[in-house]
């Protein structure tokens, strides 16, 4: 369970309650311990990432990973954002006028949009559309 719920990004009682649901097939094994099967475990991971972020259909990055803003660098022309999602720092370089833009700042929420080696960085919750100029 604790390994399923560190995949899935979720605590171990979370994937617990969704197992006592019915929602994630758990299994016991020899020591009585519930296990999750590597293929419902894949299956049920990419229902969530299927229905988790709505602006998918928007775009044509599809990994997509929402955190918060831990630091933000700012010199004359460029910046660093930091985003924590999760486990996972993600580092963007951006322009300055980009971050005042979206006035991205520590302690915000955002998205990290990825496409290929590029990151682009969205504000979480912003309905405005910002075109990538890269």
């Amino acid at each position: 369970m604790g390994e399923a719920a560190e995949l899935l990004g979720v605590s171990a009682d979370t994937v617990r309650r969704w197992a006592d649901a019915g929602r994630l097939t758990a299994q016991r094994d020899e020591n009585g311990h519930r296990v999750i099967p590597g293929p419902e475990l894949a299956s049920f991971a990419a229902s969530l990432a299927a229905s988790a972020d709505e602006r998918s259909e928007v775009s044509s990055a599809r990994n997509r990973l929402r955190g918060i803003i831990t630091a933000v660098t700012k010199d004359a022309v460029m910046a660093q954002v930091d985003i924590q999602a999760g486990p996972f720092r993600v580092v963007s370089l951006m322009s300055r006028e980009a971050v005042d833009e979206l006035d991205l700042r520590v302690g915000a929420t955002a998205v990290a949009v990825i496409k290929s080696t590029t990151v682009v960085v969205e504000r979480a919750g912003t309905a405005r559309k910002h075109a990538d100029e890269g």
